[in-house]
């Protein structure tokens, strides 16, 4: 197969932690070639989606003792080229979050993709509808009480009804701006008006859940079905699991409880044709849904000697063939 990878620019990954990498060296280990853009190089002509593209070479990552290390260099990439991405086989939108204006842009020109021909992975549409904090709120038995609001006062009597919550942005990603909220910081008022820019935007406000100091799993779902987790834990000082913020990870086995979580959100997902999906829970409360650019593989593999890589590229290649009956 021919596969594509929509990436932020390939210098600014990480080989041994970026999902997209662990995505493409597997595709490359069963023999599939790897191609790869940018969401700015990306264009519509004659009515069907085009790209600036570059073939690449990927020397492998090794785990040694348990850590992940890379060549210098760890990539190799041809000269540029032009061609319709309908000449791939399919097309992994992977541009991290968040979800500007230019983001949605590339992701109208991938409706230009006839899916019948080459798989998008995930479908733009789907990402578009799928606001990473918001899409959570339709599983309305799987989330904690959750209230999205620009309204000052409805967060400060949400806030003063649960004790404690935690603040989220909704457009933000890696764990970036949100805020722990209690009802006696004399801070509040202007934590609440800087969040909202003056009652304009409004957040997330999602009640604090205790168990958030065990950890904040994140669960790989591939076409709907759960295929890997990893446990993150936060630092010292920091109330935030996520691993941008400095949140350390850990083993786990995903529990009844999410995997009824996953159930509950399989159908949707697929549907939305969200095939590659990363959710978080925390206390068997599910906090989010990331479509955009879900990342935990590499470490899922080397805690567990998984593989999570092979499996989606292989249900990829199960999927061409029955696009091809």
């Amino acid at each position: 197969m021919k596969l594509a990878f929509i990436i932020d620019p390939i210098h600014q990954l990480d080989p041994c932690h970026d999902t997209s990498v662990a995505l493409m060296e597997a595709a490359q280990t069963l023999g599939h070639e790897i191609w790869v853009t940018q969401a700015n190089l990306l264009s519509v002509a004659e009515g069907k989606a085009w790209a600036v593209l570059e073939r690449l070479e990927l020397v492998p990552v090794q785990l040694v003792e348990r850590r992940y290390l890379a060549a210098n260099p760890w990539y190799k990439l041809s000269d540029r080229t032009v061609l319709f991405l309908e000449t791939m086989d399919a097309v992994f939108m992977r541009t991290d979050p968040p979800v500007s204006v230019p983001y949605l842009y590339a992701t109208y020109i991938l409706d230009y993709i006839d899916q019948n021909k080459t798989l998008v992975i995930n479908n733009p549409n789907g990402i578009r509808a799928a606001n990473e904090k918001m899409y959570a709120l339709q599983f309305t038995k799987a989330i904690p009480e959750t209230i999205v609001t620009a309204d000052k006062q409805a967060i400060r009597q949400f806030v003063e009804a649960k004790g404690a919550a935690v603040l989220k942005p909704l457009g933000n990603k890696a764990g970036e701006g949100i805020l722990f909220l209690q009802p006696e910081d004399r801070n509040f008022n202007s934590i609440v008006e800087l969040s909202t820019l003056q009652n304009r935007v409004p957040v997330m406000v999602q009640t604090y859940l205790p168990e958030a100091k065990d950890g904040d799993k994140r669960i790989i779902l591939l076409n709907g079905e759960p295929i890997g987790a990893l446990n993150r834990l936060s630092v010292a000082g920091e109330f935030r699991n996520n691993m941008a913020a400095g949140g350390t990870v850990a083993q786990t086995e995903i529990t009844s409880r999410e995997e009824e979580i996953c159930h509950q959100l399989a159908e949707t997902l697929r549907k939305d044709g969200l095939i590659f999906v990363g959710i978080d829970i925390i206390g068997g409360y599910l906090t989010e849904v990331n479509v955009t650019s879900p990342t935990g593989i590499r470490e899922i593999n080397r805690l567990n000697g998984a593989h999570l890589g092979d499996q989606v590229i292989k249900w990829v290649e199960q999927a061409k063939k029955v696009q091809q009956i």
